[in-house]
């Protein structure tokens, strides 16, 4: 870990973490979780304990892209959203392992409560994408989900896409 958190500041805006046995320990426990598929992990605890740079190190440790929002005044639904896309994107589309960052205070509206109940609890968000993103997604998808042993009519390649998004 002192290697990876190396490399990691030698690539992003320093960490400087004292990596003692419970801190090796919990990115250890973050590793297992988000390594099983569909796996996701609430992390609780007083802010500034470090669960956040723990997550950073441990996405660095897996090879896995960080992906979190910028949250400004100007933020809304449709910002959201189009966050929630390019991250399924990568992990669907891009086959790219993925972890998605989020504190509480990133959650401006209430809405987004329901996007993210509906990434925990079964990976399809049904109003993420329009249908013209659908069929294009489906479309660009088709061959690897017939390789896969999925048929291929539009549904069992969108079943193939949230698959992976569950996956990755």
């Amino acid at each position: 870990l002192e290697t990876a958190l190396f490399e990691y500041n030698e690539t992003h805006a320093e960490m400087n973490l004292v990596l003692f046995d419970d801190a090796v320990l919990h990115v250890a426990r973050i590793v297992r979780i988000i390594k099983n598929t569909g796996g996701h992990a609430l992390l609780v605890g007083v802010g500034g304990s470090g669960k956040q740079s723990l997550s950073k190190l441990t996405a660095h440790v897996v090879g896995f892209n960080l992906m979190s929002i910028a949250v400004n005044p100007t933020y809304s639904v449709n910002d959201f959203k189009t966050d929630l896309q390019n991250m399924y994107n990568k992990a669907g589309l891009k086959q790219e392992g993925v972890l998605f960052l989020l504190t509480d205070s990133q959650i401006i509206n209430e809405k987004f409560m329901v996007y993210i109940n509906d990434l925990l609890s079964s990976g399809n968000i049904p109003d993420l994408f329009n249908r013209d993103e659908k069929e294009q997604i489906v479309n660009s998808l088709t061959n690897k989900a017939k390789g896969a042993g999925y048929t291929a009519d539009p549904a069992s390649v969108w079943a193939y896409f949230i698959s992976k998004i569950r996956e990755n």
